[in-house]
């Protein structure tokens, strides 16, 4: 591969990227009024994040059962309402001690 065609990768990649959040600036000027469109909108952060998020729990650790008891931990933390940084500290920890046994 030579370096011009990297440049090329490149400049393609950076277009799309514009583009992809470019056109929807310029496209739609006025307040969205639909309520489907609204609320899909609305959870599209939290599919992206969880999409990107979960993966990488389960394949970080160096076994499948610290990464399961971690996820464990930080799901019933969040379900009690406990602070982000409660949650990443005590599933880390957890992750953390449950390597050090196995």
């Amino acid at each position: 591969m030579n370096n011009i065609s990297i440049y090329i990768y490149i400049l393609v990649m950076a277009l799309v990227t514009y583009l992809i959040r470019a056109l929807p600036l310029t496209l739609i000027r006025k307040k969205i009024t639909n309520r489907f469109l609204r609320s899909f909108l609305h959870y599209v952060p939290y599919a992206t994040l969880s999409a990107m998020t979960i993966p990488a729990i389960f394949y970080s650790t160096s076994s499948k059962i610290s990464a399961f008891l971690g996820f464990g931990a930080a799901l019933i933390l969040a379900y009690k309402n406990k602070s982000l940084l409660t949650v990443a500290l005590v599933a880390s920890a957890v992750v953390f001690i449950t390597e050090l046994f196995i």
